[in-house]
């Protein structure tokens, strides 16, 4: 019995607790042992990081040292190339082998999006889909065939992520903290505390780094 691995991609510029929370939430609900944060380099979707590959990646090894449920993949900060969910998921594949299952976690703003994204009708192929869902917050995609293809595939069953390899999407209750990297790179500018937004290595680390300081333009 192969046991379920889930992987949590993001920019994390800088990583927080609005990231860390709900995951942690999750695999308390669904029985997850092991979460691999897995941070990428050039997003083709996103504006550009504000902090560096390696800042990002020592902001996330600050972040997780005393949190055992999740570990590090450094993969896309290695590539020159920008990283895309699909190919990630299908490397990710070929190196569990077609019995393991495999969770690919997104948050409820990224499911509304995800027909958009490099490939999605193969994302499923490899692994399955866990949205941390916003708590009272409609759910519905904005074409009908999108949501033809969320219902098709939504499963209501833990069950179903622990015994199938992929293929499913089952929307978690997690709750909503609200709390993002734009609104923390803001308040870093303006002075202003961020204490209990991200872990404070965390913020030790953002301020001795000067990172996400006013420009001096």
């Amino acid at each position: 019995m192969h046991s379920l691995q889930a992987l949590f991609g993001g920019t994390f510029d800088p990583i927080h607790y609005g990231h860390l929370k709900p995951v942690e939430i999750l695999a308390n609900q669904i029985g997850l042992q092991r979460v691999t944060i897995m941070p990428n380099n050039v997003p083709p979707h996103r504006p550009q990081p504000e902090a560096s590959a390696a800042q990002r990646k020592m902001m996330l090894e600050l972040a997780i040292a005393d949190k055992p449920l999740f570990q590090l993949d450094e993969r896309e900060l290695r590539r020159d190339s920008p990283s895309y969910t699909a190919q990630t998921l299908q490397e990710w594949r070929a190196e569990q082998g077609p019995e393991t299952p495999l969770a690919f976690i997104i948050g409820q703003d990224s499911l509304l999006t995800f027909p958009g994204w490099y490939q999605y009708q193969t994302i499923l192929e490899n692994s399955h889909v866990i949205v941390c869902r916003r708590p009272g917050y409609a759910l519905t995609m904005k074409e009908e065939q999108h949501q033809q293809w969320l219902e098709a595939h939504l499963t209501y069953q833990v069950e179903d992520l622990h015994t199938l390899p992929a293929g499913k999407i089952f929307l978690a209750e997690t709750p909503w903290f609200d709390i993002s990297a734009t609104l923390i790179r803001q308040r870093l500018q303006q002075g202003l505390p961020c204490d209990e937004m991200l872990p404070l290595p965390v913020l030790r680390y953002i301020q001795q780094q000067g990172l996400y300081q006013k420009s001096s333009n």
